[in-house]
């Protein structure tokens, strides 16, 4: 980030196979959310760029239930112990020698889970190291000297936690193996991803999976697919994606016993609305604050908002002052504005259409930093534009349209005539209880005036308005 916020290009590309991060944090924000390409697993597979899988889904009896989780992810130390027992170790080396393969990554929870492993295969006569960061243990190498000897043919098996997830080049990998619980869809992708590069030896990857009754087990079919995990479909009507879903060329193999597992997920799956609200409850828990729609719609897990946004019933970010009041989160200005005009017009903000970007410079102009205004002054409106559109992001829609392209010549009468012409034109004939012009000033009704000094109103007033931009920055292109 200090390097890119130190140069100012006129034009920047960012190129990433790995676009969504374990951090949490958006990549999509360095570049304002315009992908210029986007290649998914399956057309990959499909077009020739990596090869296929032969993905073996292999029963493992180890219980999961009764280990806490935390934030979302398994307790480690907890999940160290379920799965740091010699009966799983031999059922991963039977399955191991099976294939007889030359180069394996195997992904593993944590360090002395590599070590474990590492140390397992070594006694039983298969050459194999850990690597981890952090201080080395007795069967781990340093990164670099690990895929020197792994590539020599000195070792077949390396037991990683988390550091070749990316940035590795290894075409020559013939297996991976998953021996811990996939807790991330991003994880899952990256790590298959270190053995699906091409080599003139390689026709396939060979790809063993240890599945367990672990939370969320059933994600691993619709993540193999590039099929959406829709939850409420999942649990009325399906649990498992057909074959013909996969990519071409690959072969996917579940044991019963595990596509038992995938039945009872789904038949458990609570009602989306429980999802939605234990999801909200993660977020605050993960953020340390109540987050609202900005943060939600940031945060939230793909499947989840994948599912909510099917129905506006159960969208809650089209009203979220509604939901955290059904919840009992709102807090006392909250509450105050609960049910009143000034909701109703943050609902507005939440629901209005944005074909284009026309409204939300307008509407930036009334918020004011937090400095409400009820009358804009064509100065207001100009000043507003004027820098929304300097953002090049932004500035996609006005190149898009032949009478809007030449925007960098423009003054105050052509800026004017785009908000006349468009947004203001749209809200006063479509929203009068909430705009309409007098004269010179284009403006907001004056019964808003009565929340100028809530907090809350201008909290939520921000908020609306920045999660309006980021999804449409985000979803502006997906239909077109």
């Amino acid at each position: 980030m200090n390097i890119i916020n130190y140069f100012e290009p006129k034009f920047l590309l960012g190129l990433t196979a790995t676009p969504e991060r374990l951090d949490n944090k958006d990549i999509f924000e360095l570049c304002d959310y315009n992908v210029v390409y986007e290649l998914r697993l399956k057309d990959a597979i499909n077009k020739g760029y990596l090869v296929p899988f032969h993905y073996y889904g292999i029963y493992d009896e180890t219980d999961f239930s009764n280990i806490p989780v935390i934030n979302g992810k398994y307790k480690e130390k907890e999940l160290e112990e379920v799965l740091m027992l010699n009966k799983r170790a031999n059922l991963i080396l039977k399955n191991y020698l099976k294939y007889s393969k030359q180069r394996t990554i195997a992904f593993c929870s944590s360090k002395r889970h590599a070590e474990y492993m590492a140390k397992y295969f070594n006694d039983n006569k298969i050459k194999s190291c850990a690597v981890y960061s952090g201080e080395q243990g007795e069967f781990s190498l340093e990164r670099e000297k690990a895929i020197e000897k792994f590539k020599n043919g000195e070792i077949n098996v390396i037991f990683v936690v988390d550091m070749f997830n990316e940035g590795v080049d290894i075409p020559d990998i013939d297996m991976v193996m998953f021996l811990r619980p996939t807790e991330s869809p991003t994880v899952f992708l990256q790590q298959l991803g270190r053995g699906l590069r091409k080599s003139k030896n390689k026709n396939y990857l060979t790809v063993l999976d240890f599945i367990g009754n672990y939370k969320k087990a059933n994600l691993v079919p619709f993540l193999l697919s590039g099929s959406d995990y829709d939850i409420e479909n999942i649990r009325k009507n399906r649990y498992i994606v057909n074959e013909e879903d996969f990519p071409e060329n690959c072969i996917v193999d579940f044991d019963f016993r595990i596509i038992d597992i995938f039945k009872k997920q789904a038949n458990d799956l609570l009602g989306i609305e429980q999802i939605i609200f234990n999801e909200y409850l993660r977020i605050k828990e993960f953020l340390g604050y109540k987050p609202l729609r900005h943060d939600f719609y940031k945060y939230v897990d793909d499947s989840i908002y994948f599912s909510m946004k099917k129905s506006s019933k159960i969208n809650i970010l089209n009203d979220y002052i509604e939901f955290l009041y059904k919840n009992f989160e709102l807090d006392e200005d909250e509450e105050k504005m609960y049910g009143t005009l000034a909701h109703k017009f943050i609902n507005f903000i939440e629901k209005t259409s944005m074909a284009k970007s026309y409204k939300m410079p307008l509407l930036i102009a009334f918020y004011n930093n937090g400095n409400i205004k009820l009358k804009l002054s064509d100065e207001d409106i100009y000043e507003s534009f004027k820098n929304f559109y300097s953002n090049s992001s932004n500035a996609v829609d006005m190149l898009k349209d032949k009478n809007t392209a030449g925007y960098k010549n423009w003054g105050m009468r052509e800026y004017l005539k785009l908000s006349r012409d468009n947004p203001e034109k749209f809200l006063s004939k479509t929203n009068p209880e909430f705009f309409f012009r007098d004269g010179e000033y284009f403006c907001l009704v004056e019964d808003l005036e009565l929340y100028l000094d809530n907090q809350a109103f201008k909290k939520h007033f921000k908020d609306a308005l920045d999660y309006r931009i980021i999804k449409y920055y985000k979803e502006r292109f997906k239909n077109e």
